[in-house]
């Protein structure tokens, strides 16, 4: 299993597509994003390295392989 960090948006919004599919990501709030990226199994980012620019670019990602 591939290791993911902060800046591998795509691959962490697959990842959570995955194991949240009972999730809209439309509607999740960053807390709650932040909290479920860096409990991810693969996921070795540093969880203070997050911003709302990057959580936005997740949640977008999320969105698309979610429809």
């Amino acid at each position: 299993m591939q290791k993911i960090d902060w800046l591998d948006v795509l691959d962490i919004a697959i990842e959570l597509n995955d194991t949240f599919p009972e999730i809209d990501p439309q509607w999740i709030s960053f807390p709650d994003l932040h909290q479920k990226v860096c409990n991810l199994e693969n996921f070795v980012g540093d969880p203070s390295k997050s911003s709302e620019k990057i959580l936005e670019a997740i949640q977008s990602h999320w969105i698309e392989e979610y429809q």
